[in-house]
Formats: C-alpha cells, structure tokens, sequence
C-alpha cells in the first residue's frame, strides 16, 4: 500500500466520522420536526371548539346590546318627554304660581310695615299722654 492509499482511507475514515457527528443533530432535529407538527395538529383540532364558543358569546353579547339600546333609546324618549312636561309646567303654572308667590310677599311685607307704622304710632301717642300728665 502507497502513502497515497493510505492517506485516502484516513481521509475516508475521517469523512465517515464527520458524517455521523452531523447525523445525529439532523436526527434530533427531524424528531423536533415530528412534534410540532404534532402540536400544530392538535392545535389545529382543538380551535374549531374554541372559536364555536366564542361565536355564541359574541352573538350572546350583540342581543345584550340590542337590548341595552333599546333601553337607553327609551331612556331618552323619557328625558324628552320629562323636559317637555317640565317646559308646560313652567309655562302654564310657572308664570303665575311666581306673580302669586311674590304678591303674597309683598303683601306680607306691607302688612309688617303697617304693624310697625301702628306700633311706633301707638308708642308716640303714649309718650305725648305721658308728657301732658
């Protein structure tokens, strides 16, 4: 055998070697491979259950809001209502309930400077009687 053969077979004994050194990376890796598909399948299986639940719940929660706007358009033709009835009340009873209160005040008041008109009055005519005996 030649120096030539034999490094040949060195050469070739070196590449087996390499060969399966990088084998066996490539054999983990397929087997990572193999289970993430795994997983993606399961996955994949496991959604169809997730998404019809979550359909129900959204089309749960749409007759919820339908219901809700029906309150708070309810809600508002009450407002308008309440302010319309108010807007009567203040125009037909406002108005006059007001000329009646401040006319009873007045003539409260008037009755009050006539008392006290009166009293010193009387007070005077007191002191002058007192002043003549």
């Amino acid at each position: 055998m030649s120096a030539g053969q034999i490094a040949a077979l060195i050469a070739a004994g070196a590449f087996v070697l390499l060969v399966l050194l990088l084998a066996i990376p490539l054999i983990k890796l397929g087997r990572t491979l193999d289970e993430a598909t795994i997983a993606i399948r399961r996955a994949h299986e496991n959604t169809d259950p997730l998404l019809h639940g979550a359909n129900d719940t959204i089309t749960h929660v749409n007759t919820q809001l339908q219901r809700v706007d029906g309150i708070t358009a309810n809600a508002q033709a009450v407002t308008g209502n309440v302010s319309a009835l108010s807007s009567v009340f203040t125009a037909t009873l406002g108005g006059p309930l007001v000329k009646t209160a401040a006319l009873s005040y007045g003539i409260t008041k008037a009755i009050r400077a006539r008392r006290r008109a009166r009293t010193i009055e009387a007070g005077r005519h007191a002191r002058r009687k007192g002043a003549r005996r």
